[in-house]
C-alpha cells in the first residue's frame, strides 16, 4: 500500500461512514508522512488531521484502524 492509497482508503471510508465530498475529507486528512524504517520499524507514517473536534476523532479512528493491517507502507517511485 502507498501514501496515495492510504489517502483514497481513509477518504472512501469517511464519506460512507460520515458524509461529505471527498475534497473535504482529504483537506481534513492532510499529507501522508512517512518515515525511514530504520527509525520507526512498527510503523512508517503518520497523518496530522485538522477540523473540529468530531473530525478529527472520526479520522484518528480510521487511522488506528488501518495501522494495524498496513503498520508499513511503501514508498511511491
Amino acid at each position: 500500500m502507498t501514501a496515495d492509497q492510504v489517502i483514497d482508503l481513509l477518504v472512501a471510508r469517511l464519506v460512507r461512514d460520515k458524509g461529505g465530498t471527498k475534497h473535504q475529507w482529504r483537506k481534513r486528512i492532510g499529507p501522508v508522512r512517512l518515515y525511514s524504517l530504520a527509525t520507526h520499524p512498527h510503523c512508517n507514517w503518520a497523518v496530522n488531521p485538522v477540523g473540529t473536534r468530531l473530525e478529527m476523532e472520526a479520522i484518528e479512528r480510521l487511522i488506528d484502524d488501518l495501522r494495524i493491517s498496513h503498520p508499513i507502507i511503501a514508498t511511491e517511485r
